[in-house]
């Protein structure tokens, strides 16, 4: 490994004598209470958690592998951390760390305003809310593990803020929490249909933001009125059709061996007739789908609601931000899933689950800059540069 040479400006000298930037993601970490008994600490709060990121960064993803993985490492790291002592922490001690001395809500809050802080931040204005349940947390018997939900910027790559619904609450309640802890202003909030609530559309909006959601059957007497403007006019011969308020636009696209056009319709027929807050127009989404392969073809369509205006929001536009929305499923969540390995991690303990998760999120946000949208390349290259990750944890973001 390298030695990491620090910057020689705005930077800080800890206690155990390491030079940091001042808004390097170490003094992010070293801002977090540490909630151990303070007799018997061998290694530090930021000094654990700077462990887990870099070994994250370079490939593992299990508790007995980033162990392993600084343990192989740990004369290099102690000398490049400023370390006095050289024995590496075992599995069982991130655990307890993880477990019971890491505040997540407090965890969460310093990573937000870390990405808060850097130089692009703010540029983009779409805001994807979703859940995703941890797998490796349901025990034995159980249904249900531990569910979160998170605030995702799409464009960036960056979860803004997580939350964990907690038992007995559903994602309703957790996404009017998520949403009051964040600045809404100029923001477009998209949702699954779900979250089409009344409630959450009026917070929004009056927050200052925007709303778009996909709309389902749990809203039954709005998937109707939607579903009605939009379908077929029966026309009586001899007669027209009455005119209506219809844009379209549509996008095609080859991948994955599928050729897939979509058309979306937007209205603003029903503005001031559903009785939505702050509604303003309605949309269909139209969906065919040609399997190149065998020549199957499909047919699909769904609906929506936003608060956007045509003004605000053309056809184009809103058919760029339906597209957008199912990229937490791609840039977040198969990421976490698929590279990260989330659900084979059976890890329960106290916190643990949701710090982890929590260090997933800021490992995708580190990594997937403007040109690097692979994780697992980065992570290999972070395997093989030890001082890059460093870099990415000492110095202030570029």
């Amino acid at each position: 490994m390298k030695q990491y040479i620090a910057p020689t400006f705005d930077v800080n000298l800890d206690p155990a004598g390491l030079v940091f930037d001042l808004t390097s993601l170490y003094a992010t970490f070293a801002r977090l209470t540490d909630g151990r008994d303070v007799r018997g600490i061998r290694y530090s709060l930021p000094t654990m958690l700077t462990f887990v990121t870099l070994a994250k960064l370079s490939g593992e993803n299990s508790l007995a592998g980033i162990a392993e993985w600084v343990n192989y490492r740990i004369d290099a790291l102690s000398a490049a951390l400023g370390l006095k002592k050289k024995r590496a922490p075992v599995a069982t001690t991130y655990s307890r760390v993880l477990a019971d001395a890491v505040d997540v809500q407090e965890l969460e809050g310093v990573i937000h305003d870390f990405f808060a802080s850097q130089p692009h931040a703010g540029q983009s204005v779409h805001l994807i809310i979703d859940g995703k349940e941890l797998r490796g947390t349901i025990a034995a018997g159980q249904r249900h593990g531990i569910r979160l939900l998170a605030a995702f910027l799409p464009a960036e790559g960056w979860v803004l803020l997580q939350v964990q619904v907690a038992r007995g609450e559903n994602e309703i309640g957790a996404s009017l929490r998520l949403l009051q802890a964040l600045d809404l202003r100029g923001k477009i909030v998209s949702g699954d249909a779900l979250l089409a609530q009344h409630e959450l559309s009026r917070g929004i909006v009056e927050g200052g933001g925007e709303y778009l959601w996909t709309v389902k059957t749990n809203q039954a007497e709005l998937y109707a009125d939607i579903q009605t403007l939009f379908a077929p006019e029966r026309v009586t011969k001899g007669f027209s059709a009455p005119q209506k308020d219809l844009r379209q636009a549509a996008s095609q696209e080859k991948r994955h061996g599928r050729l897939e056009c979509r058309i979306l319709t937007a209205s603003r027929e029903l503005k001031g007739y559903l009785g939505w807050p702050y509604a303003e127009q309605v949309f269909q989404v139209e969906r065919h789908t040609l399997r190149l392969k065998d020549g199957k073809a499909t047919h699909a369509l769904a609906y929506g609601i936003t608060s956007l205006t045509p003004h605000e929001a053309s056809a184009q536009r809103l058919l760029d931000l339906v597209r957008e929305h199912w990229q937490i499923e791609t840039g977040l969540h198969c990421r976490r899933d698929q590279t990260l390995r989330e659900d084979w991690c059976h890890v329960r303990r106290g916190s643990a689950p949701q710090a982890l998760a929590t260090l997933n999120n800021l490992i995708i946000g580190l990594v997937l800059r403007p040109g690097k949208r692979n994780l697992a390349h980065m992570r290999r290259r972070f395997n093989a540069f030890a001082h890059e990750a460093l870099h990415l944890v000492l110095a202030s973001p570029i």
